[in-house]
């Protein structure tokens, strides 16, 4: 069985009001129809899975035949397992506690990014009811759950904000600090207060300064650093997705077309063998040995004609791969342990792709393998070159590195 939690140790939260897709873009992602394990995963609240960041694998650079151990690697693409979280749905008037707000709040505290997903036909109305017309913007649904998020965080600094304030006067330096204690268990760090404040040209050790407006602003910095988002512009089998898929471009916000219930039922099919597909592909292949209803080869074609054909994939596996990536700066790298063979010690080609940020270095590789690798640290290789590599190399993407320390040679 993989492991649960990829190298960057994150979790992408699944969030959305009710009824645009966001247990159906869940669902999707989680049904592994590749021959990787049939993943165990909580079906209490809230629910958690395992998707998979899709890559391009060294394997074929190297023209070698893997065998991965912590992942698969599928006809030169390598899954790498991820933890995706289904949130609660959201509605206006949450920050309050109305419906499900204060359980979708503290759900969302454990994950350290979203995917926003969101009704791209506008069918949906604010409150999650289905209509038969266009009459929402999904522009408006991205800004009011950004906004109740927003609140949120301002409610929580409020609560506190005097004993911050007073601190602060006579413990310069403090400020940070004292934000993060109270925002303990949102995975905010004092980085992030620190970056959020310069972003709004305020002075984080005069909090006395800062006027309603500045602590609003500061929340919206704080949110869009601790918990970035990507949108999953939903539903594009609909005609009347692609006029608002271009006012969610004309944001600047980063987004995929979707289309989660075609590829459910891609996936269903896959896994029964109706079909060959490999998610975020651009099509799929009727397999001779299924014996599909008259129902569904017409759902098919339905998907191939709506969503494949005019999308080029339905955006799901797109979302997922964006999502670490791009908006949480990931690059894979591929630890080894014999540098001729490419292998660990059992003889695993390419055992392991891992997923890290960008600036990571050799010797962060090395602790996220084991703490003793990271303390016993001597140098690291570049297999690829040949080259030896100090501490403080930044790893690339692709790269395949062996880490000499004490602790391997012992």
């Amino acid at each position: 069985m993989l492991s649960m939690c990829p190298t960057i140790c994150m979790i992408l939260g699944v969030i959305g009001k009710p009824n645009v897709g966001k247990s159906t873009f869940f669902n999707a992602a989680t049904l592994l129809n590749v021959p990787m394990a049939s993943y165990p995963f909580t079906t209490i609240e809230p629910n958690f899975g395992v998707a998979y960041v899709s890559t391009h694998c060294i394997c074929r650079t190297l023209n070698v035949e893997d065998n991965p151990v912590n992942s698969r690697c599928i006809n030169g693409t390598r899954l790498i397992p991820i933890k995706l979280v289904d949130i609660a749905g959201l509605v206006r008037g949450a920050a309050e506690g109305r419906g499900l707000g204060n359980k979708f709040l503290d759900d969302i505290r454990q994950v350290d990014a979203l995917i926003h997903v969101v009704d791209a036909s506008g069918l949906t109305d604010e409150e999650g009811v289905t209509t038969e017309e266009v009459i929402d913007n999904p522009i408006t649904d991205i800004d009011f759950v950004e906004k109740e998020f927003d609140l949120w965080l301002r409610q929580l600094l409020l609560k506190d904000w005097r004993r911050i304030s007073n601190n602060s006067e006579s413990n310069t330096g403090k400020t940070a600090e004292m934000i993060s204690e109270r925002l303990s268990g949102l995975a905010i760090t004092e980085k992030h207060i620190l970056t959020a404040a310069e972003k709004k040209n305020l002075t984080i050790d005069k909090p006395t300064s800062w006027s309603e407006d500045d602590i609003m602003n500061f929340c919206i910095s704080l949110r869009e650093l601790s918990k970035p988002s990507i949108i999953a512009a939903n539903k594009i089998d609909n005609p009347f997705a692609k006029e608002n898929i271009e006012h969610i471009k004309a944001t600047g916000r980063l987004f995929v077309p979707c289309a989660a219930e075609a590829e459910l039922l891609l996936r269903k099919a896959a896994e029964i063998k109706m079909i060959d597909y490999l998610a975020g592909g651009s099509t799929f292949k009727m397999l001779n040995t299924s014996n599909p209803t008259i129902a569904q080869v017409k759902a098919l074609e339905m998907v191939k004609k709506n969503v494949l054909d005019i999308w080029g994939s339905t955006g799901v596996q797109t979302t997922i791969n964006s999502a670490y990536l791009d908006l949480l700066d990931g690059i894979v790298v591929y630890p080894v342990e014999d540098e001729n063979k490419l292998s660990d010690k059992k003889g695993n080609i390419l055992p392991d792709a891992y997923i890290v940020q960008k600036g990571s270095t050799a010797k962060d590789l090395a602790f996220i393998i084991h703490s003793d690798l990271g303390e016993t640290f001597l140098h690291a290789f570049d297999v690829k070159t040949g080259l030896q590599l100090g501490a403080d190399y930044i790893l690339k993407d692709s790269d395949v590195i062996k880490i000499v320390s004490r602790y391997s040679r012992g």
